[in-house]
């Protein structure tokens, strides 16, 4: 239903163009005095008076355009639905929906559901369009349901060839085109196979995962093998690193710091949990973050931001945390104190040492600000000569503590 205060309006179109749109999403075009999109549907609208605007580069012009618009009638054309990897998710961050409304189209991911007769809930929606192939490594699960978004007409090659480096070449790779139009055509194949020459450049890709090779599999629950992490000896051990993210507690869409991050292992898994948690790893080293760097390609998370610079001198730029780890570098002054004043509040803050001095510092602020004092042992097996014995690791004492949130606020 159309607000008057609404002037902005988002209409997505699909193959066959306005004819398919509904009689509330055509009057809203024909009665926009701006109109912006892409050629092709610029190219749908009939001869009118209205100015017809291309998208703007970069696109994030568009919002600084959109700003002069305002109060004034004014349509975004988008393709399929704009709220899935669309210029709707960009635009419902900046405008209100008091002011704006959208009108989508069938997505990709619906549409290629119906095809291939798979529950929404079983497949796993992706987007390559403008991003590195290593996206969907953590993705990668047997029997698993893929549906992606291509760059252009070469991704589903460079897909079915980084499906076959994996461990996943037995997989079923199906590319539709022209979806929903009287265009439409599909082409299949096995991923260690695939001989089809690119096609158009917008497409859809979905593939049917299947493993072949049981080393490929890598769980997204926190404690993959040290091994999986080129490291130079600096890396929070496998067995610790699992119960350090237990009790950090990632969740959708937060942010973690991870100070001293060595391999980077912390916040790589952090973000291997959910697609959408987010994390910033600060090391010093400059080797250790070239490390850093080699590990979130391969290991699925190439939107881990890396630092390298030495903390705490370079965490005042950074944006307000919902976890810091510290799993290095605690001793150095004002470490603690710029930590805890930049965390959120809620946020949590949980420091791994295994120095004397490093356990004087966390005696120290655990007992002004709180929180949980743990020691972990872990002991691994290993031969002597043809006997075998437990050798045990450095004990590491680890610190949880968590920033009240003020009463008033924690009331409203």
């Amino acid at each position: 239903m159309h607000d008057e205060k609404q002037w902005l309006s988002v209409i997505g179109i699909g193959e066959e163009g306005l004819n398919e749109l509904s009689a509330p999403a055509r009057k809203l075009i024909s009665s926009a005095e701006f109109i912006i999109g892409g050629h092709r549907q610029l190219a749908m609208i009939p001869n009118s008076t209205q100015e017809k605007i291309p998208w703007p580069s970069p696109i994030s012009s568009l919002v600084e355009k959109l700003e002069k618009f305002r109060g004034r009638q004014t349509c975004v054309l988008a393709t399929g639905d704009p709220l899935s990897f669309g210029i709707g998710s960009t635009l419902s961050r900046i405008f209100s929906m008091a002011e704006m409304q959208i009108i989508p189209s069938l997505s990709a991911s619906t549409l290629i559901c119906a095809r291939k007769g798979w529950p929404h809930n079983d497949a796993d929606f992706i987007s390559l369009h403008g991003r590195p192939i290593s996206t969907l490594e953590t993705f990668l699960r047997p029997k698993g349901k893929l549906i992606i978004l291509s760059n252009d007409g070469q991704t589903p090659s460079i897909v079915a060839e980084f499906l076959t480096t994996r461990g996943y070449g037995a997989s079923d790779i199906t590319v539709f085109e022209h979806m929903n139009g009287t265009k439409e055509r599909c082409f299949a194949g096995e991923a260690s196979s695939w001989k089809h020459e690119p096609g158009v450049a917008f497409n859809t890709i979905a593939v049917d995962l299947q493993c072949t090779d049981i080393k490929a599999l890598k769980t997204r629950a926190p404690g993959l093998p040290d091994n999986a992490f080129i490291h130079d000896g600096q890396i929070t051990k496998r067995e610790v690193r699992a119960a350090t993210l237990s009790i950090l507690e990632p969740f959708p869409g937060a942010l973690l710091w991870d100070i001293g991050a060595g391999s980077g292992s912390i916040g790589i898994e952090w973000m291997r949990t959910d697609h959408r948690c987010q994390a910033i790893a600060i090391e010093e080293n400059p080797q250790r973050a070239m490390n850093i760097a080699t590990n979130v390609t391969q290991l699925g998370v190439p939107n881990l931001r890396i630092i390298n610079g030495k903390a705490p001198s370079v965490l005042s730029k950074l944006p307000p945390p919902d976890a810091i780890f510290i799993g290095g570098g605690i001793t150095t002054k004002g470490m603690l104190t710029k930590c805890w004043a930049s965390l959120k509040t809620g946020g949590c803050l949980v420091a791994n040492v295994m120095t004397i001095e490093g356990e004087a510092i966390v005696s120290k602020h655990q007992k002004k600000l709180g929180g949980d004092l743990t020691r972990i042992s872990i002991s691994n097996l290993y031969n002597i000569g043809a006997k075998q014995a437990w050798r045990p690791s450095i004990p590491i004492t680890q610190w949880k503590v968590q920033k009240p949130i003020p009463s008033a606020r924690r009331h409203r």
